[in-house]
């Protein structure tokens, strides 16, 4: 099943099973990317805090950056499951 996009380029219909593998490895990949992030922070935390490395500025825009990832995360994840109970309040 192919279908023709507005831009003139084939697209592939994925099947449920195909979507729900993609959205899956998103989600991993996601995760794994926030993962990554607060590891980094700790990291840099630690080595601030042992005298390894000097620079405040960059210990505290890693931390930033891993508590806005970490705000995003909690806030897709509150979206989902109102996603969810909304879908499971529907009559069908």
């Amino acid at each position: 099943m192919s279908a023709v996009t507005n831009q003139g380029r084939i697209s592939h219909k994925a099947t449920p099973a195909e979507a729900q593998n993609e959205f899956a490895a998103s989600l991993k990949n996601a995760i794994d990317g926030l993962n990554r992030t607060q590891l980094e922070s700790d990291k840099k935390t630690n080595a601030l805090a042992n005298g390894e490395i000097n620079d405040l500025h960059d210990v505290m825009i890693t931390a930033q950056k891993a508590s806005v990832t970490l705000n995003t995360a909690v806030e897709l994840q509150k979206k989902a499951i109102d996603a969810y109970n909304e879908i499971i309040r529907m009559q069908v």
